[in-house]
C-alpha cells in the first residue's frame, strides 16, 4: 500500500495520520456497519431498482460486508465486496457463510483505486460513506460510472453543505460541495436523479453508543501501545469531530442516479 493510498484510507476512516491504519481493525473491532444503512440502501433496492437472478451490484470500499451481506439475503441477488483491509474482508466473509449467502457473495481485498479500472458491467455500484478515496467528488462519479452498464445504476452515500460558508465550521476533513453542486456535477456527467434521500435526523444518540466504544478499545490500545498514547487520542478526537459535523455543519444524503 503506497503512502498515498494509506493516507486516503485513513482519511475515509477518520483520521488524519496513517500510523493509525494497522490499529483500525481493532478500534473498530465493536462495529460491523461502518457508513452506509443497509436498511436505507434495502428500501432503495425495492423502491426503484429493477432485479432478476442475474443481478450484479459491485460494493466498493464495503468495509466489513453488512450493506452486501444484508441485502443478498433479502434480495436474492449477486454482490462483489471489495476492500483494502484484509481484517474487514476476513470478517465479511465469515458474515457471508453466517447468513448463508456465501453463493451471493464475493468480498476481495483490494484498493478501489484499481478497482473502477477493472471492474466492468455491474447493474448497479455503491459507494458509501467512503469520502474522497477516489478523488475530487467529480472524479469520484466520473470513475464510479465506468463500473455500470448503460441504464445501470450508482446508489452513493455521502454529503454536503448548504452554502460554502459552512465549510469553514468543519472540525475534520475536506471541504464538500453543497446540494446544487453535486446535482451540477450529475448533470454534467450524463446521470439521472432518481432519488435522493437526505438525513436531518439528530446522530446524537448513535454517536455517544459508537464514540464510548471507539474510546473504549483506543484506552485499551494506549495501555499495550503506550507510545502511540498521543496517536489513538487524537484519533478518538478526530471521531468526535467528524460526528459533530454531521450534527452541526453536514446534511448526509444517498443519491440514486442512473446512467444514461
Amino acid at each position: 500500500m503506497n503512502e498515498k493510498v494509506k493516507e486516503k484510507l485513513a482519511e475515509s476512516l477518520t483520521s488524519d495520520e496513517t500510523g493509525i491504519i494497522p490499529f483500525l481493525p481493532y478500534l473498530l473491532q465493536d462495529f460491523w456497519e461502518l457508513g452506509s444503512s443497509p436498511e436505507e440502501m434495502l428500501l432503495t433496492f425495492q423502491n426503484h431498482i429493477p432485479m432478476n437472478r442475474d443481478t450484479k451490484v459491485l460494493d466498493l470500499a464495503c468495509g466489513k460486508g453488512a450493506v452486501s451481506v444484508r441485502l443478498a439475503k433479502e434480495l436474492n441477488i449477486h454482490f462483489k465486496g471489495v476492500d483494502i483491509l484484509p481484517e474487514f474482508i476476513d470478517y465479511a466473509k465469515c458474515k457471508g457463510q453466517e447468513y448463508g449467502v456465501s453463493d451471493l457473495c464475493k468480498f476481495e481485498v483490494q484498493d478501489v483505486n484499481i478497482s473502477v479500472e477493472t471492474e466492468k458491467n455491474y447493474d448497479c455500484v455503491i459507494f458509501g460513506a467512503v469520502g474522497s478515496i477516489l478523488g475530487s467528488f467529480k472524479e469520484t462519479i466520473s470513475k464510479l460510472m465506468s463500473t455500470v452498464k448503460n441504464e445501470g445504476f450508482l446508489l452513493i452515500d455521502d454529503a454536503y453543505v448548504t452554502d460554502q460558508a459552512a465549510n469553514g465550521q468543519l472540525q475534520f476533513e475536506k471541504p464538500y460541495p453543497t446540494y446544487d453542486e453535486w446535482c451540477e456535477c450529475f448533470h454534467e456527467l450524463g446521470l439521472h436523479m432518481i432519488d435522493c434521500k437526505s438525513c436531518t435526523d439528530p446522530v446524537s444518540d448513535t454517536a455517544e453508543k459508537e464514540m464510548s466504544w471507539i474510546t473504549s478499545r483506543a484506552n485499551e490500545l494506549m495501555i499495550h501501545y503506550p507510545e502511540h498514547k498521543a496517536m489513538f487520542e487524537r484519533y478518538v478526537i478526530s471521531q468526535r469531530s467528524e460526528y459533530n459535523d454531521l450534527e452541526e455543519n453536514l446534511i448526509g444524503a444517498a443519491w440514486l442516479l442512473q446512467k444514461n
